[in-house]
């Protein structure tokens, strides 16, 4: 009887082995098709940390053995810097995430975006409400770093708001940068492709965003300080840089031009995909 359960174990363990290994395989065959998406979605993280911290950085404190330090030395304290930059990416991801994300699910095999467009509104309505919607979650968002990037850092974050309505208008028109931009990615790219879309545009966009520096220290390589300008995540940046903080930034009039061209370029891209993918 002791012989015939130990067998039966065996036997047991041996199909599991099996299954797992026939598993292991499968999924290995699988990323062998999708090879190079694969490595591209590995290696930007590293990439971009290494670009921002090694190179980046040390051009904008001319080479100084703290990067960090001489930087938050002439900006008032590396805190300073990230705040507004923390609040940037939070509208930008919770943005993306409220809208893009839903999407690739809606516009699956289940077409549960047909139920939504079945309401009594034209089809741009609809898309204008994942927008505004988006933003509103965005907004939350940025008043919830607020506190914890305000108190956590050890060294003093020095707060100064110039004009308040310039905030608010800051931070509305970068929620719906922030929300277009979701219905753009999310209308855009196939829904099985989301994944891959968030290493190869969401955290290249970030780390080129004037998130960890001002742009105005970009100066020391001009490339990439003209580079980053398609870059709607450099304008939430300095616009709340510019609302928050004494740093250095861009021109006011130039913050709200570029965040209202967003908004309507991204709008636009996004609501003609939407209807296509609707319509299809």
């Amino acid at each position: 009887m002791t012989e015939t359960i130990a067998t039966s174990n065996d036997t047991r363990m041996t199909v599991y082995t099996r299954a797992f290994a026939g598993l292991m395989l499968r999924d290995f065959r699988v990323l062998t098709r999708e090879l190079m998406p694969f490595l591209v979605r590995v290696a930007m993280n590293p990439l971009l940390f290494l670009f921002v911290f090694t190179y980046v950085m040390p051009h904008m404190s001319g080479g100084g053995a703290s990067p960090m330090a001489s930087i938050a030395a002439s900006t008032g304290g590396f805190g300073t810097v990230l705040l507004p930059g923390l609040m940037a990416v939070a509208i930008m991801f919770s943005g993306i995430a409220a809208v893009a994300l839903p999407l690739a699910q809606e516009f699956g095999i289940t077409r549960e975006i047909d139920d939504r467009v079945m309401c009594p509104l034209p089809i741009a309505a609809v898309a204008a409400e994942k927008i505004v919607f988006s933003a509103i979650q965005s907004v939350i968002a940025a008043a919830l770093v607020f506190p914890l990037a305000y108190y956590i850092p050890s060294t003093p974050v020095k707060v100064q708001v110039g004009s308040w309505l310039f905030l608010i208008v800051v931070i509305i028109l970068a929620s719906l940068v922030a929300g277009a931009l979701g219905l753009t990615i999310g209308t855009s790219v196939q829904p099985k492709q989301i994944g891959l879309i968030f290493g190869v545009v969401v955290v290249p966009i970030t780390f080129l965003g004037c998130v960890y520096y001002p742009w105005a220290l970009l100066n020391q390589i001009p490339w990439l300080q003209y580079g980053v300008l398609v870059n709607p995540i450099v304008y939430m940046s300095e616009g709340l840089r510019s609302s928050l903080t004494p740093s250095a930034h861009m021109p006011d009039w130039l913050i709200l031009t570029m965040l209202v061209f967003f908004l309507l370029l991204l709008t636009w891209v996004g609501m003609k995909g939407f209807a296509r993918r609707v319509l299809s």
